[in-house]
């Protein structure tokens, strides 16, 4: 277990951007409350999709809407496959390859990272955006975003960079039918609600 420590210590150390470091990524309530070790399979692999993640989606969103906070981001393949048995807010590991399974690429051979954030300033209406449907658009507009999710609590919503994004927009959020500059592009939808 020592050997595993210091691994994990070296690991979260690494700067995947200006403002975010691996260890902001491991964490998991899911790991803690299970006891299941969180460490990629592929460390480099992982390293090198955290930080186009960063660079190329979590540092302008920050630049534009000050801190944010991540509920979840990097999945071993192993923590993820327990999390969706138990059904645990977790898809499939075939789903998250190349998504919050950092480490493993998809079917296709294609690399790619995802985090599950909060923006805090569009919460406390500290913005010119009114709902999420507006910073969907933002995003849609300004980054190369490969698909996001949003989800009712907190307004939290997985984003991701992939080598061939899709551009898609999920909602599990049942004010969907409320959609303003979103209907424009009415193929990005895919209402996910539950």
């Amino acid at each position: 277990m020592r050997d595993t420590f210091w691994k994990l210590d070296q690991l979260g150390r690494v700067r995947l951007s200006r403002n975010f470091q691996m260890r902001q990524f491991l964490y998991s309530e899911i790991a803690v409350a299970y006891g299941i070790l969180n460490i990629p399979d592929d460390p480099d692999l992982a390293i090198e999709t955290g930080r186009k993640l960063c660079e190329n989606i979590l540092e302008p969103l920050m630049e534009q809407f000050g801190p944010l906070i991540v509920r979840s981001g990097f999945r071993s393949a192993k923590l993820n496959a327990f999390g969706a048995a138990k059904g645990l807010m977790c898809a499939g590991n075939a789903k998250n390859h190349a998504y919050h399974i950092w480490d493993h690429r998809d079917e296709n051979g294609h690399a790619g990272a995802a985090a599950c954030i909060v923006v805090p300033r569009v919460n406390a209406g500290e913005t010119d955006l009114e709902t999420w449907q507006d910073l969907a658009w933002w995003i849609d507009t300004n980054l190369p975003y490969h698909r996001m999710t949003f989800f009712k609590r907190d307004n939290a919503f997985n984003i991701g960079w992939h080598e061939q994004p899709c551009a898609e927009i999920h909602s599990r959020n049942p004010s969907l039918h409320r959609l303003k500059k979103l209907a424009a592009k009415p193929t990005l939808w895919k209402d996910t609600r539950v």
